[in-house]
């Protein structure tokens, strides 16, 4: 019996992602300039061995086969990357590649989807899909095709380079493709517990695989200093939200937050 099962896609940016984009004019255009991102290789091979995700990779190429670009210094580094990536037993099973300049607003650039009609129309699990890149714009395409974003960046660069709206698509923000494996292997390890009481009202959420950045107001200064050294030292995403009869004491305050 055939299965019929929504497929999940993880649609892979190419320049910066898996290749190391370079750094003055952005084109990938010489043998000489083909370097590639740290850990991708191992991690790509898990990923497309053991894991249960099509792989397409999407990628801007501005202008290429102008001028400026010709087609004949693009493609021996593209297809050197390719069979890298099939030595390791690494393929794709599209590659959607765009030809557009910025300043030309294609439907068909990324972070629009007029390319991938084939996954927006068809049997795939959008909602369980993702989108692997180092710019806003692969967030933004995560967010136009109702998947979610995985970004390459440190966190600290990828925080700011997103708008409320896309880190609410942002699934992980990390420049380490072991972190990513591991995410797509074991999934989210999130959790947020609301407890009311007559005593306190407490709101808790954590994120075990967060890097140690902390949000916590109890109204008792060297209370909070004790969570955050928590979750700084143990690498958690904590925000914590309390607020108890402090006027009575401090003991349920402490004991229900714990």
């Amino acid at each position: 019996m055939a299965n019929n099962r929504p497929r999940k896609v993880l649609f892979i940016d190419r320049d910066g992602t898996l290749v190391v984009e370079p750094p003055v004019d952005y084109q990938l255009d010489s043998l000489e300039k083909l370097e590639f991102v740290p850990k991708m290789f191992r991690n790509m091979h898990f990923i497309a061995t053991k894991l249960d995700f099509e792989l397409v990779m999407v990628t801007n190429q501005d202008g290429l086969g102008t001028e400026s670009f010709p087609e004949e210094t693009f493609w021996p580094a593209h297809n050197k990357l390719l069979g890298a990536l099939r030595g390791e037993g690494i393929t794709f099973d599209d590659i959607i590649l765009d030809r557009t300049l910025e300043h030309e607003h294609k439907p068909t650039r990324k972070p629009g989807t007029a390319l991938l009609g084939k996954y927006t129309s068809g049997n795939y699990d959008l909602a369980g899909s993702f989108v692997i890149g180092d710019r806003a714009t692969d967030v933004m395409l995560a967010r136009n095709l109702g998947a979610r974003a995985i970004l390459l960046q440190p966190y600290d660069t990828g925080i700011a380079m997103l708008s409320d709206e896309l880190r609410e698509v942002t699934a992980l923000i990390t420049d380490d493709w072991d972190r990513i494996a591991e995410f797509l292997r074991a999934g989210s390890r999130t959790a947020t517990v609301r407890r009311t009481t007559s005593e306190t009202d407490i709101e808790v959420a954590l994120d075990l695989d967060g890097n140690g950045t902390c949000d916590i107001d109890t109204g008792l200064g060297f209370f909070d200093h004790m969570l955050n050294q928590i979750g700084r030292h143990g690498g958690l995403n904590l925000k914590i939200d309390t607020r108890g009869d402090l006027h009575v004491d401090e003991h349920h305050t402490i004991e229900d937050t714990a």
